[in-house]
């Protein structure tokens, strides 16, 4: 028997999440049993561990879109038992039992080898967030972006995915810009590497014209809504911004005109279906080029039986950095 966090929903179709026993009878089908030492908690989960979204099938469900432990068991050649090994994506934690539990139970593609240079914790630190935060940060590289064009800006920089893509902008020497709806987080921005706070509102507010000034060479951007509509305007000639999240709205009132007259790009990053050789090279990157201090800064240490409260929490905005939640035995 194991502890698990699960979550039913009633014949009102409210949904309870809470701490339970599971057996290993319990999990899904899969080629590889994991024990899970550490996950975290991302907008998803908070989701997931709530309404759903649309995004659970059914229930009773175990949410956790990623985890990271040791392999137990294991019908696939690739994976032996004592193996570390990591999982992000791949509808884990939505679709199929995930990563809030001690133990998990997976196909043997989506999981990946330990990164050499991070610990089991360190790539919960990461998770999909910080995954994504590379993706879009190697999208931005792929698209000419450099060291020296300008300021990139960062919004929603204080959660999650912005936390770590200011640390690695900074940490490749580019100026960050970190916009952020939260004051307070002025400091721990700029202990991470950003040389220029921007006030949400200044970016939400809505203006008429469907150019501005150009400021930015590039922009990683979690929050979309207005938010992104205004920072396409502000990018500077044939630059690009990485669209990461929605946690603004999903409605982007955007004009073509900074398309047409700028040739700006619209990047969409997508970190659930990344095939195993990217996934493996976005790993390499980030134990490469991640200031593993600054990292560290970020946690903010949990147990299992605080995610429900803590999901409850990302969905308000109120968490910042990262979440490592250390479950063990």
């Amino acid at each position: 028997m194991f502890d698990a966090i699960v979550v039913t929903r009633d014949a009102e179709g409210r949904t309870h999440a809470g701490l339970r026993r599971l057996s290993l009878d319990d999990l899904p089908d899969g080629e590889v049993t994991v024990a899970v030492d550490y996950t975290t908690v991302n907008y998803k989960d908070g989701l997931c561990l709530g309404p759903g979204a649309g995004l659970v099938r059914k229930y009773p469900h175990v949410p956790g879109i990623d985890f990271a432990g040791r392999v137990e068991t294991s019908a696939d050649p690739r994976y032996r038992a004592g193996d570390p090994v990591v999982l992000t994506g791949w509808r884990v934690g939505e679709a199929h039992w995930g990563g809030y539990a001690q133990k998990a139970r997976v196909k043997a593609d989506w999981l990946v080898p330990l990164p050499e240079g991070l610990t089991l914790r360190q790539t919960m630190a990461i998770g999909t967030a910080g995954f994504t935060a590379m993706l879009a940060v190697m999208a931005l590289e792929d698209h000419g972006l450099r060291p020296g064009h300008g300021p990139v800006l960062v919004t929603g920089a204080a959660g999650g995915v912005g936390s770590i893509a200011v640390a690695l902008l900074a940490r490749l020497g580019h100026e960050v810009a970190a916009a952020s709806g939260r004051p307070e987080t002025e400091a721990y921005l700029r202990d991470l590497g950003a040389a220029r706070i921007v006030p949400r509102a200044e970016l939400a507010e809505a203006t008429k014209r469907p150019l501005e000034a150009e400021i930015w060479a590039g922009c990683v951007d979690a929050v979309a809504g207005p938010v992104l509509a205004r920072a396409m305007k502000q990018l500077k000639y044939r630059a690009a911004a990485a669209a990461v999240g929605n946690a603004g709205g999903a409605d982007v009132p955007m004009s073509i005109i900074p398309f047409l007259l700028r040739g700006v790009s619209l990047l969409g990053i997508d970190s659930v279906l990344q095939p195993y050789d990217r996934r493996v090279a976005t790993w390499a990157r980030l134990a490469r080029d991640l200031d593993l201090d600054k990292l560290e800064a970020m946690i903010r240490p949990a147990t299992l039986a605080e995610v429900p409260d803590l999901g409850r929490a990302i969905l308000a905005g109120a968490i910042r950095g990262r979440v490592v939640v250390s479950i063990g035995d």
